[in-house]
């Protein structure tokens, strides 16, 4: 039980800046457990946001409270996935032999700017314009789902960080259990769709990213989550 918790709390903490659970301790047997609840702390999130908006919404303008929600969303998370999708595009502007250099660099390229500034306005114009907003904790968890799929099913390629402590430890059993609750919840919102398309975004992006580097590194599961995000918002717009 005390290392179930402290995965949590490892969770928490590296998926938001929830000061109460700001811990960042990596210590060997957790990691896996973190891993197992990243979905949760998805949904979780999607719930402080959604619960934000119906608080706001009888005293501000529709769009004013969009973008107080889609502020807190990445303040929420500290920008930490927006980070590695800058460094994932700074890679992707480079030899695929200096690609994984880049990506470590702590200073952001050009590229990276230019391409996350861009993403950041498609991302709120999408939540701008989204009805459905009680399925943010749905969008939220899927995009955390796949980072899990990606963690347990493909290799990693760098061989410091959490992720790869993360990638080591994640157990079978905890594996399936990130599994079966992603998809009780996701069947409580009638979220199969989402599911499915959420899933087509994975495959798409093991298929290039296998094909350009043979594996994943944290970076690169950043910028699965914010890329998910932003087809899932688009895919509830247009149903």
């Amino acid at each position: 039980m005390n290392k179930l918790f402290k995965g949590f709390a490892l969770a928490v903490s590296m998926l938001s800046i929830v000061p109460f659970f700001k811990v960042h301790d990596f210590y060997k047997g957790i990691n896996g457990y973190a891993v197992m609840f990243y979905p949760l702390i998805g949904f979780l999130l999607g719930l402080l946001l959604y619960g934000a908006f119906v608080f706001l919404s009888p005293f501000f303008p529709p769009l004013h409270v969009s973008i107080i929600i889609f502020a807190l969303w990445v303040l929420l998370t500290g920008a930490l996935h927006l980070d590695g999708f800058s460094d994932t595009i700074d890679g992707l502007f480079v030899p695929k032999e200096k690609a994984l250099h880049v990506m470590k660099d702590p200073h952001n390229g050009g590229m990276g700017m230019i391409f996350s500034v861009v993403f950041l306005l498609l991302k709120a114009s999408s939540l701008a314009a989204l009805d459905a907003v009680y399925l943010l904790p749905v969008v939220l968890m899927l995009s955390r789902f796949n980072a899990v799929l990606q963690i347990y099913l493909y290799p990693y390629i760098s061989q410091n960080g959490m992720a790869a402590l993360a990638k080591e430890e994640l157990t079978t059993k905890q594996f399936f259990i990130s599994v079966a609750y992603t998809l009780f919840i996701a069947l409580l919102f009638h979220g199969f769709l989402l599911l499915f398309v959420a899933l087509l975004v994975m495959f798409a992006l093991k298929h290039f990213f296998m094909k350009r580097y043979g594996g994943f590194t944290g970076d690169i599961y950043g910028f699965s989550i914010e890329m998910t995000e932003l087809v899932l918002l688009n895919m509830l717009i247009s149903v």
